[in-house]
């Protein structure tokens, strides 16, 4: 393997795959410097480094280039997200530094604060966040608020008006939740299903900043609170109060992030191979050669109308499948400020 990529591969960007001698991808990755990159795994001094190790279960390598380090990056993320190789850990080391709010699925949805990205089981998500721990905090609070549950998955749940098929279940012991009144207690046939499903477009709402009644309640007690001079509950409500409304904040950061990543981004690329992508909200919808003659910009301009025209709601929720590419970009112009010079809007393609 190594004589063939000396004599054959080129310094200049790609995305590189490992095989095993089933034809297994193994490990995929990319580079500014193909040639450099691969011949640095023959270079390994120890047997337990990563590159070592691959090559033990390797007896291949393919690759191919792409027009700039930005296209390889995209074209490994694809390639990882689509072969899944054993060796790839890089987007779930990436995934740890984040959090995100799951909207689960089922009868009864309850709020979850998990780890990445998960797979496209149908949950929502919202994020990604820095702070685990404080968002999950803060999702206690809206959950108790509002009255969810954040009993296990697997718990069986009764609703009020499900009790011909079920039965009604014993209230004693019950939920514990539903006795000090932070839950609905659709587990014990205490509310309807339309009762629960109104409190989870509640929590809907205010995760994707569109009501702020989770606050607004939280607010009142405290104020009730201390109208009635009980000043440690008034204590403990204000402080659950600055938890959400921290939550909200950073619901605006993200906001604020995902729509600036809103641009038509210019790429130079090797040998004049310059490309544009169409951004918008995080992903790239499109990308196409850099317009040179009018013909071009004019086909880019039908193309850049396509992809901006559309309405799109301004939300915290992040499609599962976009998440990858949303982080992926934020940490691109994160690492390459100096990029950005490179953005344009999308009404302002003349620029470009």
């Amino acid at each position: 393997m190594r004589g063939v990529v000396r004599e054959t591969a080129q310094d200049r960007p790609g995305v590189y795959r490992m095989l095993s001698p089933d034809g297994e991808v193994v490990y995929v990755g990319k580079s500014k410097r193909v040639r450099s990159r691969l011949l640095s795994y023959f270079r390994c001094a120890y047997p337990e480094e990563k590159g070592a190790r691959i090559l033990r279960e390797a007896t291949s390598i393919d690759w191919e280039y792409t027009p700039s380090e930005f296209a390889a990056l995209l074209t490994e993320l694809r390639a990882i997200k689509r072969l899944r190789p054993r060796f790839n850990v890089a987007m779930k080391r990436d995934a740890r530094h984040y959090a995100f709010i799951k909207l689960s699925r089922g009868s009864a949805p309850k709020l979850l604060v998990v780890r990445g990205a998960g797979s496209d089981d149908g949950g929502v998500y919202y994020g990604p966040f820095v702070g685990a721990q404080r968002i999950g905090d803060a999702v206690r609070e809206l959950s108790d608020a509002i009255g969810l549950r954040d009993c296990s998955l697997e718990q069986k749940m009764y609703f009020a008006d499900q009790e011909d098929l079920f039965g009604q279940p014993l209230r004693t012991p019950g939920c514990i939740r539903y006795e000090v009144r932070k839950c609905l207690g659709p587990c014990i046939a205490a509310c309807t299903v339309n009762a629960y499903m109104e409190r989870v477009a509640m929590a809907r709402a205010f995760l994707e900043g569109a009501d702020d009644g989770p606050i607004e309640r939280l607010r009142g007690d405290m104020q009730a609170a201390s109208d009635r001079m009980e000043f440690e509950r008034a204590a403990n409500l204000r402080d659950k109060l600055h938890r959400l409304e921290e939550l909200r904040e950073q619901f605006g950061r993200l906001r604020f992030a995902v729509e600036t990543l809103t641009f038509l981004y210019n790429v130079r690329g090797h040998e004049g191979d310059d490309r544009l992508y169409l951004i918008r909200r995080g992903c790239v919808r499109a990308e196409v050669a850099a317009p040179k003659t009018a013909g071009d910009r004019r086909s880019v301009e039908e193309l850049v109308q396509s992809v901006y025209s559309a309405p799109e709601k301004k939300s915290s929720s992040v499609p599962t499948h976009e998440i990858d590419e949303l982080l992926l970009l934020s940490s691109w112009f994160r690492r390459n400020p100096g990029e950005l010079d490179n953005t344009r809007r999308a009404d302002r393609l003349q620029a470009v």
